[in-house]
């Protein structure tokens, strides 16, 4: 009697834990690992702005957008002893900058006025050796009018210009971008053209000069014409009391804020002195 109940006591608690264990959820299986996101590559800043924005650096000027009323004088094919030092006289006493593009063969003949020139706080800049027709021209010969200027103005004044001027404006875009990549310089045209190598008279000079000027402008004259240097003094003095600040045309590329509007054409009765050099209109045995 007492055995089967006692059996029964001991077989209890095993068929109590059975059940449990055979109810019991099945262990969760483990979470899959979360799959790793590769990394951005890593772009150079600079690079991304080069490839995306398709921009090249400007390398000519004719006109510079400036907030203010500065403009840049300019003088090609000197120095010429009959004319440059007045001019330089003319100047000094009004306490004006100016910018003048060398002839090598003149420079050759003249570095005392070179160093004038630089010593006096202006700018010179390179004009080609012997006053050619460059875009037709080849490359080799484009260089070495080009570097005999560079030579000849360093040699005389230990100063390398930074400026280069084609004669007649005459430069294909593709010669613009290795001759200012080569010799790290900026193609100067102009803006403003009195015409002054026709020979029209001072007062001719100065009136064109003086009505077609606008802020920003790069002005063409001529210091190997005597009747341009006479015209200098109304010149100076009118464009002085309306406000205008003469600078080198490397200050003035300085104060570049970028693209703008062209600025509003002078009156109609000069058609022909606001001439952006985009074309040669000079012969060449003129300028």
């Amino acid at each position: 009697m007492f055995r089967p109940v006692l059996l029964l006591i001991l077989l209890l608690p095993l068929a109590e834990a059975h059940a449990q264990t055979s109810t019991a959820p099945p262990p969760a299986s483990p979470a899959p690992a979360a799959k790793a996101t590769p990394a951005a590559p890593v772009v150079s800043g600079a690079t991304t702005a080069a490839t995306t924005s398709g921009l090249t650096p400007k390398v000519t000027f004719s006109h510079v957008n400036v907030d203010g009323p500065y403009i840049a004088m300019t003088f090609d094919d000197g120095p010429s002893s009959a004319n440059t030092p007045r001019l330089l006289d003319l100047a000094a006493k009004d306490h004006i900058k100016l910018t003048f593009f060398l002839i090598g063969e003149n420079v050759v003949h003249n570095q005392k006025l070179v160093q004038r020139e630089l010593a006096e706080g202006h700018e010179v800049g390179n004009h080609s050796y012997t006053h050619p027709d460059l875009a037709k021209m080849s490359d080799d010969a484009v260089r070495a009018e080009v570097q005999k200027t560079q030579d000849a103005i360093i040699a005389a004044s230990g100063y390398r210009p930074v400026l280069f001027r084609p004669p007649y404006g005459a430069l294909t875009a593709r010669q613009r971008a290795w001759v200012a990549h080569d010799f790290g310089v900026k193609i100067i045209l102009w803006e403003v053209d009195p015409l002054d190598w026709k020979r029209p008279g001072p007062d001719v000079v100065a009136s064109r000069i003086i009505a077609a000027t606008r802020p920003g402008d790069i002005i063409l004259s001529h210091d190997i014409h005597s009747q341009t240097v006479d015209a200098m003094p109304k010149v100076f003095d009118t464009l002085l009391a309306k406000g205008y600040k003469f600078v080198t045309v490397s200050e003035l590329l300085a104060m570049d804020k970028g693209p703008a509007a062209k600025p509003s054409p002078p009156s109609a009765a000069i058609p022909t002195t606001r001439v952006p050099a985009t074309v040669a209109l000079i012969p060449a045995s003129t300028q």
